[in-house]
């Protein structure tokens, strides 16, 4: 089993940064992508960027050049740099992980989820 805990939402400032962490903790277990998804009211969820086990990234088009993913494989941790926020991009931001535990078996993991809000 593997648990993931966001942080880093809040309200900012149209035009404002905000950073978000994702850990994944657990035992036997080995993360090959992580990513972060948003859902507005009202709409679906939608992939906002995910980086692969060997770093390669993608990003939804709305946010290439202001968004950045990141990864700490020591710390099982992906990041989620917001540059230059738009009132479009508050969302509720999930973060997910696709994880092979011990088994061998290949899940995707979710978290409870963090509030982001631009103000604008």
């Amino acid at each position: 089993q593997v648990h993931l805990v966001e942080s880093g939402g809040g309200l900012v400032q149209a035009g404002g940064s905000l950073r978000l962490t994702c850990a994944a903790s657990g035992s036997g277990f080995r993360v090959n992508y992580m990513g972060w998804y948003r859902q507005a009211p009202g709409k679906q969820r939608e992939l906002v960027a995910a980086i692969t086990s060997a770093g390669s990234t993608n990003y939804a088009d709305s946010v290439k050049g202001r968004f950045t993913i990141s990864r700490d494989d020591a710390k099982n941790t992906v990041y989620l740099q917001m540059n230059s926020l738009r009132p479009e991009d508050a969302a509720l931001y999930y973060c997910s992980a696709d994880a092979t535990v011990v088994s061998g078996i290949r899940y995707v993991y979710w978290g409870q989820g963090t509030q982001v809000t631009v103000s604008s």
